[in-house]
């Protein structure tokens, strides 16, 4: 493990796999922490150098004080403080989850994305602003199918609000630590327990990410920017996940020069549940990418 300052934060940093292999970076969502590509990684070591990390208020990296602290853009400059310190002369690959797929979604649209990122691979982690530009489209038009889709979507995420109040977020943080995360995991999203470590960090990390959804979702959601992406993305569409529904993705096309979807039958934690899967895809997408690049070069 080595450390990554940025900004205030302390950020714990783990390498392993083929040092002569592409780069590629994973990063989790809420409440994990790098541990949660323990199943994904073996399955991609041969071919790539795999740079992972926990991210701010989770696992070994410190946790910043105010639920400001969490805000998109500054985990976007988290993830550019890692890439430039583990690969500054080289744009690396990108695999992420749920709430860290909206950090690099951030990083995505930023100016500098083009020359760090080669490819990014999505998978449960929604653009922010995508889906308030997406729900605010749908309103415009509502059509039963329209409102149908935003009410699906409305009643998904309905477990959110509880975040957004401390207490109740407490509360809920304690009930699946005191359940077990196992089941609940099971319950949520079909994942086999036997699959599942949880981590001794568990409770603390619920309660610290909080401050994602505290920070980012109603600004982002009821004042969404345009935001454009550049970069090959890659969609990868969990067709049964309850939080993060497949159908919202359908206007990425409209903000994503270079797009990819692929849809699987699974639920949302699909790295835990459907790691062949993710690392097939991502594999297959990140090396076309590079195979690409390469042609491109060559013919100049």
């Amino acid at each position: 493990m080595i450390t990554v300052r940025s900004q205030d934060v302390d950020l714990a940093v783990f390498e392993t796999g083929n040092p002569e292999g592409p780069t590629l970076v994973l990063v989790h969502g809420w409440p994990d922490t790098h541990a949660l590509w323990m199943h994904v990684v073996p399955l991609l070591k041969d071919k790539f150098r795999i740079v992972s990390y926990d991210s701010r208020g989770a696992g070994q990296s410190t946790t910043p004080p105010r639920t400001s602290d969490f805000t998109l853009d500054k985990l976007a400059a988290d993830f550019y403080a890692v890439i430039d310190a583990v690969s500054p002369d080289a744009p690396v690959h990108v695999l992420a989850h749920d709430w860290g797929g909206v950090e690099v979604w951030e990083a995505a649209a930023e100016p500098r994305a083009a020359q760090r990122i080669r490819s990014y691979t999505s998978v449960s982690g929604p653009n922010l602003d995508h889906l308030g530009k997406w729900s605010r489209a749908r309103l415009k038009r509502p059509t039963p199918r329209n409102l149908a889709q935003v009410f699906a979507q409305v009643r998904a995420s309905w477990y959110t609000v509880t975040f957004h109040i401390p207490p109740l977020a407490r509360l809920r943080a304690k009930r699946y630590y005191r359940k077990g995360w196992a089941n609940f995991l099971k319950t949520f999203s079909n994942v086999d327990p036997s699959r599942v470590e949880m981590s001794p960090t568990l409770l603390e990390d619920a309660l610290n990410g909080g401050a994602l959804y505290r920070a980012n979702l109603v600004p982002r959601l009821t004042r969404p920017r345009e935001r454009y992406v550049d970069i090959p993305v890659q969609l990868i569409v969990n067709t049964e996940d309850v939080a993060v529904r497949p159908f919202h993705y359908d206007d990425t096309g409209l903000w994503v020069k270079d797009l990819r979807r692929n849809d699987i039958e699974a639920g949302h934690w699909s790295p835990l549940s459907h790691p062949e899967h993710l690392a097939r895809l991502t594999t297959e997408f990140a090396l076309s990418v590079e195979a690409r690049d390469s042609a491109e070069h060559q013919s100049r």
